[in-house]
């Protein structure tokens, strides 16, 4: 009952208020008025106005889903790599001392270095999905490996014991035990992948795409759309950062109902 409790405690404290959201808002309105010059500081209204004009246009949603599709296809790559990798890790000490210096020096390296780095290789049409899997890689490599390391070593003794099936192992005992640092990362690498491609968009201007049109509108001076395109990254990274965490939480729940059948 307890921990129901302090669950839903959590919850409470991270959930956005539409009063500070608001208030915010009039804050920024305010700002802008005294300011008088919307090229340096556009109104929310400006903005809003900037937002349905893009919304109407087939561009708008084409450059989109083409950055979606590469960014989160960097994002879904590192998390089966760096998952499989950790897993690995956790069984061999060759691999583990192997893949250090790499994972050491991906999390060392400015972004904006990687990304000119990699456009000496990879075309700028690509360039998101390597940069956004090189971001997050180490996150979910990390977060994975320490939660197999921290694993209750009285489970791992029970399961030899009763000679327990590798696949039952991983389902009832590795998938209770890891899952919580597995969803950390997540957390943490949807929103950094999403900072990173886009900045790689910007660097390499892919046609179609939502660093282009952050370019341009830069190029242009039109603060109104720059402001209404960082909108636009700010909600589609949320959305997507709690559609995943949300299937990450329906797929545990179903497996623990299977247990129970």
């Amino acid at each position: 009952m307890t921990s129901t409790t302090q669950k839903n405690k959590n919850k409470r404290k991270i959930k956005i208020k539409i009063w500070a959201v608001a208030v915010w808002l009039v804050i920024w309105q305010a700002v802008s008025m005294w300011i008088g010059q919307e090229i340096l500081l556009v109104s929310p209204v400006t903005v809003l106005s900037a937002l349905v004009k893009l919304a109407a246009k087939s561009e708008f949603w084409l450059s989109i889903a083409s950055s979606l599709l590469r960014i989160m296809g960097g994002f879904l790559l590192a998390v089966v790599t760096g998952t499989g990798l950790a897993a690995l890790a956790a069984v061999s000490r060759r691999v583990r001392e192997f893949l250090e210096p790499f994972i050491v020096t991906v999390k060392s390296i400015p972004v904006a270095s990687f990304v000119i780095l990699v456009l000496i290789w990879v075309s700028s049409r690509n360039l998101s999905v390597v940069i956004s899997f090189l971001m997050v890689f180490p996150i979910i490599y990390t977060n994975v490996l320490d939660g197999i390391s921290h694993m209750d070593v009285q489970l791992k003794e029970m399961a030899d014991v009763f000679q327990i099936p590798a696949m039952q192992r991983v389902r009832w005992i590795y998938l209770s035990q890891i899952m919580p640092f597995f969803r950390t990362g997540c957390s943490l690498g949807l929103g950094l992948c999403w900072k990173a491609g886009v900045a790689a968009e910007v660097i390499g201007i892919p046609q179609n795409s939502i660093g282009e049109n952050l370019y341009n509108a830069k190029i242009y001076l039109d603060t109104a759309e720059l402001f209404a395109w960082t909108i636009v990254i700010i909600c589609i990274s949320v959305f997507f950062e709690k559609g995943f965490l949300k299937l990450i939480d329906v797929l545990v729940k179903y497996l623990n109902s299977m247990d129970k059948r």
